[in-house]
């Protein structure tokens, strides 16, 4: 029997394997898919989630490959609103890092085999669960051979659509939003440093953060559900909007998605607990579901290891459960207010928007409070 099964080898699960293999458990992190996904998906790491990444030993060498975001741009028109700095939100990362998800799973597998390099199953599928009060025995399949894994503890971190969540009969209701939008990375021209820029327009918001390797991410507010647009035509919808012109040919990643949240009614059932989007799905918009899942492990190691050695942890999960639910409260509201913000405005509600912005980007303290607030803090 191992101490803890981890069910779900994304960035969250790793990071929780990366901690307790770090204090000597015995840990399987069982992930059905052959191999990493590619596809650069979330890139926003936030100064809180970079703290907690240290304490796996992997900050450093996620920082030296990516790009440290110190200052946002908002645009309306061509014209600059303001400017937000991220200077002062932390003393130890004061800016938000951008670094594809891919690159940022990499690092943290790497740091699992470093510890352990039999720790991680790939292919595993867990396909039933049983809890005796004295263990948890998972069913997993791998190259059509069924098995059982027997652990003291377990955790599901297997996403949004989470097969853990499901076996344990915690079903979820899922909020919608009307936000749709589309995005690619594309050549970097230059014109932006290493800043992330807001372009408030009539038709919707459009985003653009820097990214390792010379290329910069554009995301665009679409008017309703689509596929996955082709190069040249999100580069059309970007130079509609705001006046740049795209190389198309550059592009190396298209992606459409609709926003939509979820929070399980609870995070522990028996001897089981759900971390990340098995717990709490987030918009992206804003970047927060990555970080709070972080967050989530980081607060839930020292608890496993309490259990482990058999000490009261009753009031423990209860304030872990508490103050994590609130957590992802918090983080859906602020990306609630994220996509407010971005949606079509006509006139003259947009002028009456783009004074506001101003006038909080003029305000010092008000400034500085808002940077706090998209950076998780």
């Amino acid at each position: 029997m191992i101490d803890v099964a981890i069910v779900g080898g994304g960035p969250v699960g790793l990071y929780l394997a990366a901690l307790l293999l770090q204090e000597g458990l015995r840990v399987r992190v069982l992930e059905q898919r052959l191999e990493r996904d590619s596809h650069s998906r979330a890139i926003g790491i936030h100064p809180p989630a970079l703290a907690a990444l240290g304490r796996a030993g992997v900050a450093p060498e996620l920082a030296a490959g990516g790009v440290a975001i110190r200052r946002g741009r908002a645009y309306s028109g061509g014209t600059l609103l303001g400017t937000m700095s991220f200077e002062s939100v932390s003393r130890q990362f004061p800016f938000v890092l951008s670094l594809p998800q891919c690159r940022t799973e990499a690092c943290l597998e790497r740091r699992v085999q470093e510890l352990d390099p039999a720790a991680q199953a790939r292919g595993a599928r867990v396909t039933g669960i049983a809890d005796d009060g004295g263990a948890v025995t998972l069913a997993v399949t791998s190259g059509g051979v069924s098995t059982h894994l027997a652990s003291v503890l377990a955790v599901a971190a297997d996403g949004a659509h989470s097969t853990m969540r499901d076996l344990l009969g915690m079903p979820v209701r899922t909020k919608r939003y009307r936000d749709h939008f589309v995005m690619g990375d594309f050549a970097d021209a230059g014109t932006f440093g290493a800043d992330a820029v807001l372009f408030l327009e009539e038709s919707g918001i459009v985003e653009s953060f820097p990214l390792p390797g010379g290329l910069r991410r554009w995301v665009v507010r679409a008017s309703r559900p689509c596929g996955v647009p082709a190069a040249a035509e999100l580069a059309a919808l970007v130079h509609q909007r705001t006046g740049i012109q795209l190389d198309a040919g550059s592009n190396t990643m298209l992606s459409s998605f609709s926003t939509r949240s979820a929070i399980a009614p609870r995070m522990v059932s028996g001897r089981t607990a759900l971390i990340g989007d098995a717990a709490h799905e987030i918009s992206p918009i804003g970047g927060q579901g990555m970080n709070l899942g972080w967050l989530d492990a980081e607060a839930l190691a020292p608890i496993i290891c309490d259990a482990l050695d058999a000490r009261p942890v009753g009031r423990s999960l209860k304030d872990f459960e508490l103050l994590r639910r609130r957590a992802a409260g918090v983080a859906r509201r602020q990306s609630e207010i994220n996509m407010v913000l971005g949606r079509p405005l006509p006139q003259p509600w947009l002028s009456l928007r783009n004074q506001a912005i101003r006038a909080v980007a003029s305000a010092e303290p008000l400034n500085r409070l808002v940077a706090r607030r998209f950076t998780m803090q």
